[in-house]
């Protein structure tokens, strides 16, 4: 279903069709002249494939769709591609996106440009299909980038974003998003033009070689010490090399920043490294990623009839972990205390969110209380009185000082 619509940049017409998240990440593949798909299908991730192979076959969309029989083969093929010279897509998620673990560090250490669409499933055992952040979150320290999404139209935008900050970077992307809640959740989406993503997004210039008069290796063993290749040139070592994926990977905080300003100057629709909510006046912040934030404004606005100064901040980019900038967003609110509500657990210690923040707050000085929350696990509906029990927990420890301010981790709506 579609409508016209004059679009926001306010110099062009943009169409808007009501579709799901998964098909707001296929449009945006198309749109990015994708040249290589390979994918296995794995629930709630199978129809942002199956479009792209509609696209395909139809001829709407000039690519190869390669079929494989696991998600190890897809990223494999993916990465062979990429190597190769090829702008690339894959999706996956919960354990098909475990079992490509391998190679999602040969991915991020041969700096390829990989875009990949996770929607967040829970990981077994025990099996369940349904949403929440574990898979993802069990990725952050393969190398990969990662960005979170609200909803549907964001999807789209992030996906052509993440080709932009992949190719400059030199780093794969995860653009993650919420399974069910907005994989097969239906709505409006812009659908920006096609010259103008072209305009965002130039063709893919690969930083690999692939020359037959000029032969080499890609991946060989490397060791720990920097030696000599057979040219006499001196190499880097291991150490260096993992060094430098770092180094860039720290750096690509303004990559994100500028792909977001650009992208709104091009189709007025701006992205940052955050989105806040009522935070300026706030003595409380939520923070949270994915659709979780969405779901909180409503919360925020009930309690804040109510007369509690509370704001909600959603961290878009994950990995890396903007540090210095959501310290700094902290810092300016002049809040007094933090509640992380998340999807997700770092077994044996609390939220992973809230741990990376909690060390961002403190190496930038700004002394505040996090708390941790963990709740929907599972696809564990998560209501507007979850929300709220978690907040109000949280603005009861406002006025306290020192230890007395700290609390450990918590599960909301968990019967144990």
């Amino acid at each position: 279903m579609s409508i016209e619509k004059k679009g926001d940049c306010m110099t062009c017409a943009e169409k808007v069709l009501i579709m799901t998240g998964n098909h707001a990440a296929a449009y945006a593949v198309k749109l990015c002249d994708v040249q290589v798909i390979s994918a296995y299908p794995i629930t709630p991730q199978s129809p942002v494939v199956e479009k792209l192979m509609e696209f395909v076959e139809s001829g709407e969309m000039k690519a190869e769709y390669v079929a494989v029989e696991s998600e190890h083969s897809a990223i494999t093929v993916c990465i062979s591609a990429s190597v190769v010279g090829a702008r690339v897509f894959t999706a996956s998620c919960a354990n098909g996106l475990a079992l490509m673990h391998e190679m999602l560090h040969w991915a991020a250490g041969t700096r390829l440009p990989i875009v990949m669409a996770i929607p967040n499933r829970a990981v077994a055992a025990p099996w369940n299909i349904l949403n929440d952040q574990q898979d993802s979150i069990s990725q952050r320290d393969t190398g990969w980038m990662q960005i979170y999404c609200r909803n549907n139209q964001e999807i789209l935008d992030t996906v052509i974003q993440a080709y932009r900050i992949a190719e400059t970077v030199m780093a794969p992307v995860m653009v993650c998003y919420d399974g069910y809640v907005l994989s097969h959740t239906l709505m409006p989406v812009n659908m920006p033009d096609e010259k103008l993503v072209r305009e965002y997004l130039p063709p893919y210039r690969p930083h690999t070689v692939l020359d037959p008069k000029s032969p080499r290796n890609i991946n060989p063993v490397t060791l720990a010490d920097p030696r000599m290749n057979a040219e006499g040139v001196l190499c880097h070592g291991y150490m260096e090399l993992r060094s430098l994926l770092q180094k860039s990977l720290l750096g690509s905080v303004s990559v994100v920043a500028e792909a977001g300003r650009e992208f709104g100057r091009i189709f007025g629709r701006e992205y940052g490294i955050y989105d806040s909510y009522r935070t300026e006046d706030a003595d409380l912040l939520m923070v949270s990623i994915g659709s979780l934030a969405s779901e909180a404004m409503d919360t925020v606005d009930n309690m804040r009839a109510a007369g509690m100064k509370i704001g909600v901040m959603h961290l878009r980019l994950y990995r890396p972990f903007p540090a210095e900038v959501i310290a700094k967003a902290v810092r300016e609110t002049g809040c007094r205390g933090v509640a992380v509500l998340e999807k997700n657990v770092s077994y044996g210690y609390e939220g992973a969110v809230c741990s990376d923040l909690k060390a961002a707050l403190f190496d930038h000085g700004v002394d505040v209380f996090a708390h941790s929350y963990i709740l929907g696990l599972g696809g564990r509906n998560v209501s507007v009185s979850d929300i709220e029990e978690a907040l109000n927990r949280s603005y009861g420890y406002l006025e306290k000082k020192g230890p007395d301010r700290i609390k450990g981790q918590e599960w909301i709506n968990c019967r144990v």
